[in-house]
């Protein structure tokens, strides 16, 4: 019985005044669901747009060994202390790292750029107690 009498205030029509407010807040409401879209759709073209625009970097070309001419070899001295004892060596570009044991047995690190045949750096190993 109780539910006859819901279904009855349900159906009632609205106050004019009431309706005319509820029209605007609907009205409202669409617009701004509306204007809420169209800048959601912005941010996701402009997202989409700039992955698919970006370019790679260009990647900072590494300085390469001088080529000798054809039946030349490529040579010159590269210095250490007395005593010293080469441990390991790597190859980037124009410039060679030595890994060098020293008389004293401590370590270092000997870096020489073959492009202009001149020792570029010098870093030793030092441990902490």
């Amino acid at each position: 019985m109780a539910g006859a009498a819901d279904d009855d205030e349900r159906e009632k029509p609205l106050d004019p005044a009431v309706e005319r407010v509820r029209g605007k807040l609907v009205r409202f409401m669409v617009i701004n669901l509306g204007l809420l879209f169209v800048a959601l759709m912005a941010v996701v073209i402009a997202i989409v747009y700039r992955s698919g625009n970006r370019e790679a970097p260009p990647a900072a070309a590494a300085p390469e060994l001088p080529m000798p001419a054809p039946g030349e070899v490529l040579g010159g001295d590269i210095v250490l202390p007395e005593g010293a004892r080469i441990a390991g060596h790597a190859l980037s570009g124009s410039r060679i790292s030595l890994d060098v044991l020293l008389k004293d047995g401590g370590r270092a690190i000997y870096i020489y750029d073959t492009a202009t045949r001149s020792l570029v750096g010098r870093f030793d190993i030092a441990y902490k107690p």
